[in-house]
């Protein structure tokens, strides 16, 4: 995915940044967390401050020299950028051109007009899941939650029957699937196959979304009876368009960066010939900056000139599509700064060491690992990022089918038990106008069966393949 990327990194660091043994190790990671818990949770400190403090204290509790520490730490975020930073923007631009030009609306509308009442939590997981492929998650609540709203209100659905399918949607997008940022990164740093992990990915991903969302959804709707709360029903977005991309086009044009690494992963298999004319055509058009740097471009003509965007609008919208990930690249820099160090202070070795003593089979360790730090830091991107590292040196003898495997063992963990530190928790109970328990009882659940599950069938995929 990138010239220098993490794996080339660790090889290239010959001994440990520090001489600590095992013992001083695990102290200086535990530290090292806490302080980046403690700076995220009590004092509310962004999370790329916290980050980067954290990946200093790590080192210092580990004995090894600042000017070591502090290379490590950006010799990992920079490689890190390096290999996401374009993809999450590419993705970017595609959310937006698809919220802006009324595309997810068209969605939206021509399935739920062809939906029956009994059929609607079904055609909400579907929406979800289909708006979320190009989608960060934040995003993506933020635009399917309204379309939830409405659709409540005027089915006279309970909240919890449409809501929770559609968050799961998004969550198991937002977990399992790439382009999101935290099954990228894990793919960069554990060196997986990209079109691999996304075709396991989907497998995993269809019956832990059902489970977790249509089904999940008849429970919650028992626990939390509540209608759509009026002051949050919002206004129906694009209103100011004259009109909008067909249903056809925008599907297609959402689907069109997963066909074509689906395709390159098909072809990698079926020919398994990097001298083949054809493995070297989809080797290129199936590469994820290709695969998103066209849907984007094809994206400019079937949703924003379909929708009348003018030229000067549509360089407007990408503009403004860029902004709000700045944060979101500096957090996840700053987490593949965290996992370099922790490779380089020879953690990684440490937890091989253990694994092997504790009989641990690697994917349930990966989980373990993102479910702990998943429920310290509410970061499901944080979550992902550091498991990342450090389980890394357990997919050096891995096949790929298994490498994939893990990525995704890493993303179901880091999903665990949304609670009161992650900011999604806090946006569904004020969208939903919830009490704090009746958001544990309905989303925080919903999460947690969602990393299980996705777990069970990662475990049963790993005695087949």
């Amino acid at each position: 995915m990138t010239s220098l990327s993490v794996e080339t990194l660790a090889a290239d660091a010959v001994e440990p940044i520090t001489s600590a043994g095992n013992a001083q190790l695990g102290i200086a990671v535990l530290a090292g967390i806490a302080v980046i818990v403690l700076l995220i949770t009590k004092f509310k400190m962004h999370a790329f401050l916290a980050l980067t403090i954290g990946s200093l204290a790590l080192g210092s509790f580990a004995g090894a020299a600042p000017a070591k520490t502090i290379a490590s730490f950006t010799a990992g975020l920079g490689s890190t950028v390096a290999g996401v930073g374009v993809l999450i923007a590419l993705g970017a631009i595609l959310g937006k051109l698809l919220a802006d030009s009324g595309g997810a609306d068209q969605i939206v509308d021509t399935i739920l007009a062809r939906t029956s009442k009994r059929a609607m939590p079904w055609a909400m997981v579907l929406i979800a899941s289909i708006i979320g492929l190009p989608l960060f998650f934040e995003v993506g609540i933020v635009l399917m939650i309204p379309v939830v709203l409405l659709v409540a209100k005027r089915g006279n659905y309970s909240l919890m029957r449409i809501g929770i399918p559609a968050l799961a949607g998004l969550s198991v997008m937002h977990g399992l699937i790439p382009p999101h940022p935290g099954p990228l990164v894990a793919i960069d740093a554990l060196g997986a196959n990209l079109g691999v992990t996304l075709a396991l990915g989907v497998v995993v991903a269809i019956p832990t979304v059902i489970l977790a969302g249509p089904v999940f959804s008849r429970f919650a709707a028992r626990w939390v009876d509540i209608k759509a709360p009026e002051k949050m029903i919002p206004q129906r977005p694009s209103e100011d368009l004259d009109r909008r991309p067909s249903f056809g086009a925008t599907l297609a044009t959402i689907l069109l960066p997963v066909v074509l690494m689906l395709v390159k992963a098909l072809v990698d298999i079926v020919v398994d010939d990097p001298e083949q004319g054809v493995q070297r055509v989809t080797d290129v058009i199936g590469s994820p900056l290709i695969a998103l740097l066209a849907a984007v471009i094809v994206a400019m003509f079937t949703l924003g000139r379909a929708a009348g965007f003018t030229k000067g609008r549509l360089s407007s919208t990408v503009e403004k599509s860029l902004a709000p990930i700045a944060g979101v690249l500096l957090i996840v820099g700053a987490g593949g700064g965290f996992k370099q160090t922790l490779i380089d202070a020879g953690v990684g070795q440490m937890i091989l060491d253990f694994s092997e003593s504790w009989s641990i089979p690697a994917l349930l360790l990966g989980w373990l690992i993102a479910v702990a730090i998943r429920l310290a830091t509410g970061s499901a991107t944080v979550a992902t990022i550091s498991a990342a590292g450090l389980v890394a040196p357990l997919a050096a003898d891995m096949s790929t089918s298994h490498v994939a495997l893990l990525v995704l063992a890493v993303g179901a963990g880091s999903l665990f038990f949304s609670h009161v530190n992650d900011a999604g928790f806090w946006l569904v109970k004020e969208y939903f106008g919830m009490d704090v328990g009746q958001t544990v009882k309905t989303w925080s659940v919903m999460e947690t069966i969602i990393s299980v599950v996705s777990l069970v069938f990662i475990l049963l995929l790993s005695l087949i393949l």
